[in-house]
Formats: C-alpha cells, sequence, structure tokens
C-alpha cells in the first residue's frame, strides 16, 4: 500500500492516502469533483471515454500544485468487462478504493414530435446500464471487505416527469429507485450508498438547452456539495436546495395541478 503524506486516515503513525473512482470525470460536474477531492489531499482515478480530458484533468491538478494526485483510466462505461478490469487496475495502482461515484451519463431531448426508440436506449444504455455495471464491478469486493461507500449521479429530473426528457428523466427515476432499493441491505453489509440529484449545473450538457434555467449553480460549487455530502455520508446529496425544494412539493400535488404549473414553469 503507498503511504503518502495526503490524508486524514492514520494508521500506525503514518497517514494513509484516501482513494476516489469517479467516472464520468471528463467535463463538468465529475471533473470539478475530481479536483475538489485532489485539493483535500485524495488520490482520484478518474474516468472518461476521451483519454485526452484525462490527460488534461491531471495536467491541470499537477499545474494548480494540488496535494493529491489525480491519474487517469480511460473507460467506456458500457464496456462491462472494462469496467472490470478498470476497477482492477486501479486498486493495483492505488490501493484500496474508499469511495466511487458513478457519474457517467448523457442527455438527448426528446420532445414528442420528434421521439424515436434510440435515445431512450442510448441514455438507458449510458446513464442506467453504466451505473449497474459499475455497480456489478465493485460491490463483490465491497461487500466482502464489509467497507467502502458509492455514489450515483441521477438528477433532479428523476424526480416526476419534464418536457422533452422522456428518455433523461426515466434513467433518473429508474437510479434513483435503484439506490433506494438498494441501500438498506448494503447499510447490513457495512457498504455506504448515496444518489446525487443535482439541478441545473453549468456543463457543456447543459449548454446546450434553449431554455432558462432556474438556479443554475457553477460546477465547483456542485462539487464542494458533493464532497460534503459525501463527508456526511448522507443517503441524497441533492442541490440547490431552494429549486430541489421546489421539485419535491411539485410532485407532491395532485396532477390537475402538477402539469399546469409545470407548463407554465417551463413555457411549453
Amino acid at each position: 500500500m503507498r503511504l503518502t503524506v495526503c490524508s486524514r486516515t492514520t494508521l500506525g503513525g503514518w497517514l494513509v492516502p484516501k482513494n476516489l473512482w469517479i467516472t464520468g470525470a471528463g467535463k463538468g460536474i465529475g471533473k470539478a469533483v475530481a479536483l475538489v477531492y485532489a485539493a483535500k489531499g485524495w488520490s482520484v482515478a478518474v474516468s472518461a471515454r476521451t483519454e485526452s480530458d484525462l490527460s488534461d484533468l491531471a495536467k491541470e491538478s499537477a499545474d494548480a500544485g494540488l496535494p493529491g494526485k489525480v491519474v487517469g483510466f480511460p473507460l467506456d462505461v458500457t464496456d462491462h468487462d472494462a469496467v472490470k478490469q478498470t476497477f482492477r487496475s486501479i486498486e493495483a495502482d492505488l490501493g484500496q478504493i474508499d469511495q466511487i461515484i458513478f457519474n457517467a451519463g448523457t442527455h438527448a431531448p426528446t420532445p414528442p414530435k420528434e421521439l424515436s426508440v434510440q435515445p431512450f436506449r442510448t441514455l438507458m444504455e449510458v446513464n442506467y446500464m453504466g451505473a449497474v455495471k459499475g455497480l456489478d464491478a465493485v460491490l463483490p469486493t465491497l461487500i466482502n471487505r464489509k467497507s467502502g461507500h458509492i455514489a450515483i449521479v441521477a438528477s433532479v429530473a428523476g424526480y416526476s416527469g419534464l418536457p422533452n426528457a422522456a428518455a433523461y428523466g426515466a434513467t433518473k427515476a429508474a437510479l434513483i429507485n435503484m439506490c433506494e432499493s438498494l441501500k438498506t441491505q448494503l447499510d447490513s453489509f457495512g457498504v455506504a450508498i448515496s444518489v446525487i440529484n443535482p439541478g441545473f449545473v453549468r456543463t457543456p450538457l447543459t449548454d446546450r438547452n434553449e431554455f432558462p434555467m432556474p438556479f443554475l449553480m457553477e460546477p465547483e460549487d456542485a462539487a464542494r456539495a458533493v464532497f460534503a455530502g459525501m463527508e456526511k455520508k448522507k443517503f441524497e446529496i441533492s442541490f440547490p436546495t431552494r429549486f430541489v425544494l421546489i421539485l419535491k412539493l411539485l410532485r407532491l400535488l395532485p396532477y390537475w395541478l402538477y402539469f399546469p404549473l409545470v407548463k407554465k414553469m417551463t413555457k411549453v
């Protein structure tokens, strides 16, 4: 096990490094989260499909003099065997992983006039099955150890149906439900699980949106919220608070109130 002076955990007088693996780390929230963890002294294994994004991220961390290191492990989360091999490679290189954030995801608008099967299939394979394949790769090891903390990035879009998000919202709702289903039993195995539900965060994906985005957050602020929530082992890590509360209240309304309000809010 590699020992460095960059951690909060002490073992026999030595400071033992804390290790994070995060997927979808090339851009947006994932990249910002990786830099926040590195700034806190963690060793961070970053995965994404584009290898140059990972190289740029590692260089940015090193150039900033962050105490933790960032190491790239290119990965397509839809490749089941590759996900398993990447987890093994990360632990062989960095040592035991303490936290894992399955963040990889994509978005495609699905307006009714342009509805087709393909975006539903693609988003389910990347957003939902990508996380499932990740769980399949890591859970046997974490359960055997009786330790570890997994987080899965869903979205406030998973709370209830929103216009043009029939495919995207369905994948995020599925992720929320899956995490809720797994939590109680994973607790008994000593493995923590969290679901991360961001609102609108300025990323390359949200840059495509052609409508006003309420309570838009910067990725650095979102990343700090993720780190704080993981430190507290919160089950749901959601932000920004006011937007989350509005959407949670909306889903409690009867449909005869819900749909007119959503139409007015989204201007569809």
